[in-house]
């Protein structure tokens, strides 16, 4: 069985509305007992802000975040006997070497600080050390890629790449912000400006990861990444996770909605060609997708390296890809 580190699932915010009630066990995609299963060093758990939903609700963004980190750590207290947090790459191997499963923390929506630097510190201090700047909203630090609406419904039918509109000032203070305090600026959801625009204001040994984001050669979503951003992740020595949901994977599934195992071989297979085996890890978006899983859950991770070993991938290069490439990462950037 090969270890591996998940850099996104959305299970956190999941039962925050109520469709389970527990992490260790449940009907979701991910629980801590499956996680055991199928191999899990690491699961990153994002607390996934939705701002229409928020906003519904009366809630701020802030307040939310708040809540869901709390449910989170509720729910490694009172699984202490599985699961421990981390904070660096050390904490993973250590947990890992006496027999426990790591919680890594992460956002996902940059709205969530409310423009505010002392709350990005905040969730640092609360030990968050992944965090995106947007979802699929514009806010105050950048903008995703571009929506198309139905002229008649007014409804969102697809997206296409936004490249005049990245950063604003306040998301390059942000993100300098988050390279100081040793915060990984995951530019997933972030818009081609915006990812041009971290590229140009990061130093060149700072790492960059797109937590849950495939090649957008094989699959031609905006949500995956162009050939250019590939490179330009690895000349930072960041890696690219891949996300499972079959929209991301393929162009031809959105009928079955299957998300296949050949899907996720042929995106780590073509990034590898491009930039190498280095730059390459897993970023499920498990809990965040609604496709037909041919691994079934958490517990199937082992079928992709299975795969992956069918498709001609070395032992090494897959445990690179499954645990080795984050683990580096993440011991160059968390302090």
């Amino acid at each position: 069985m090969i270890p591996y580190i998940d850099l996104h699932c959305d299970t956190i915010s999941v039962i925050d509305t109520g469709k389970a009630s527990s992490l260790r066990s449940n009907s979701l995609h991910v629980d801590l007992q499956r996680l055991r299963l199928g191999g899990a060093m690491a699961q990153t758990f994002a607390s996934f802000v939705e701002l229409k939903e928020t906003e519904q609700r009366g809630e701020t963004p802030w307040d939310c975040v708040i809540r869901l980190l709390n449910l989170l750590d509720s729910e490694l207290e009172r699984n202490a006997d599985l699961i421990r947090p981390a904070l660096t790459g050390r904490d993973i191997e250590e947990n890992f070497k006496n027999g426990y499963l790591s919680a890594i923390r992460s956002t996902e929506e940059g709205a969530v600080y409310m423009d505010d630097l002392t709350r990005l510190r905040a969730l640092y201090d609360r030990g968050v050390r992944i965090a995106t700047l947007t979802w699929n909203y514009e806010n105050g630090l950048a903008f995703p890629n571009r929506p198309l609406y139905d002229p008649e419904t007014g409804e969102v039918t697809g997206t296409v790449p936004e490249t005049e509109h990245g950063l604003k000032s306040r998301g390059v203070e942000f993100v300098r912000a988050m390279e100081d305090m040793g915060m990984l600026i995951d530019i997933s959801h972030l818009s081609d400006a915006g990812i041009d625009d971290v590229f140009r204001t990061v130093r060149s040994s700072t790492p960059v990861i797109a937590s849950h984001s495939n090649a957008r050669s094989v699959a031609g979503h905006p949500r995956n990444l162009s050939d250019r951003h590939l490179r330009q992740l690895a000349d930072h020595g960041g890696v690219a996770g891949i996300n499972f949901f079959h929209a991301f994977l393929s162009d031809a599934r959105q009928v079955s909605r299957l998300s296949a195992l050949e899907d996720m071989t042929a995106h780590i297979m073509y990034i590898r060609n491009l930039i190498g085996s280095d730059h390459i890890a897993l970023g499920t978006d498990l809990d965040g997708i609604s496709s037909v899983l041919e691994i079934g859950g958490c517990e199937g991770m082992q079928l992709l390296a299975d795969a992956l070993s069918a498709a001609g991938l070395s032992e090494d290069e897959t445990e690179k890809i499954f645990s080795g490439n984050a683990l580096r990462v993440f011991r160059d950037t968390w302090k």
